[in-house]
C-alpha cells in the first residue's frame, strides 16, 4: 500500500475533518482530561474510538500485542510507564483492558512452537497465562490475568485504595460487533448493551 493513501488521508482530513471540530482541537491543544486509560491490542481490526464512539481528548490510549500489563515491576517499561502516566498523572477515573476475538497472540500463547522465531513476542507472552485451550475462553482468562496484573501497580492500587479508581475487563467480539464485560460477582463475561 502506497503512503499516499495516508498522506490523503491527512489532507482530507485538514479540508473536512477538523473544520468541523476546530473548538475540540484547539479546546485539545492547552492539555488533556481524559475518562478512562484504554488497554487494548495492537491488532488492526481494533480501534478504540470506534468502537467507544469517543472523540479526541476522551481515551487515553495503550496498544499493546495481547493487551498485556505485565505485573509490576517485573517489565518496567512503555506500557508500565503508560499505566503510571495515565492512573498517576492525568487520573483518570477508570482503566479498561480490552481483549478480542481471533487474537493472533493469544493464538501464539496457545502453540508457542509457531512463534519460535520471535523470541521478543514469546518473551512477552510469559505475562498470558494459558489455562482454557478454548480461544475465546483464553482470551477472557486472559483479560482477567491483565486486570490482576493492574493491581500490582502501586499508582493502580493507591487508586483503588482510595476507592477513586475503576477497572473494567472487555472483551471485543469482532464478527458481530459485540462487547462482553467481565463480571466479579459471577466471575462470568456478560453482554454489554
Amino acid at each position: 500500500m502506497p503512503v499516499e493513501k495516508f498522506l490523503g488521508g491527512i489532507s482530507h482530513f485538514q479540508k473536512h475533518v477538523y473544520p468541523k471540530h476546530q473548538d475540540l482541537f484547539e479546546k485539545l491543544a492547552l492539555g488533556q482530561r481524559p475518562e478512562a486509560l484504554f488497554i487494548t491490542c495492537a491488532d488492526s481490526r481494533v480501534d478504540p474510538c470506534l468502537l467507544t464512539q469517543t472523540e479526541p481528548g476522551e481515551l487515553f490510549i495503550c496498544r499493546v500485542i495481547g493487551n498485556i500489563v505485565p505485573p509490576y515491576p517485573d517489565a518496567v517499561g512503555g506500557v508500565s510507564a503508560t499505566i503510571e502516566y495515565a492512573v498517576g498523572v492525568l487520573e483518570v477515573p477508570m482503566v479498561i483492558v480490552c481483549g478480542h476475538t481471533d487474537c493472533g497472540v493469544m493464538k501464539g500463547a496457545l502453540n508457542p512452537e509457531a512463534l519460535a522465531d520471535y523470541p521478543n513476542v514469546t518473551a512477552w507472552l510469559r505475562y498470558a497465562e494459558v489455562e482454557h485451550q478454548d480461544l475465546l475462553a483464553h482470551t477472557e482468562h486472559n483479560v482477567i490475568a491483565q486486570l490482576k496484573n493492574l493491581r500490582t501497580h502501586p499508582t493502580v492500587s493507591a487508586r483503588l485504595a482510595e476507592g477513586d479508581l475503576a477497572l473494567h475487563g472487555w472483551v471485543y467480539h469482532i464478527g458481530p460487533g459485540t462487547v462482553t464485560a467481565y463480571d466479579e460477582a459471577s466471575k462470568t463475561f456478560q453482554p454489554l448493551g
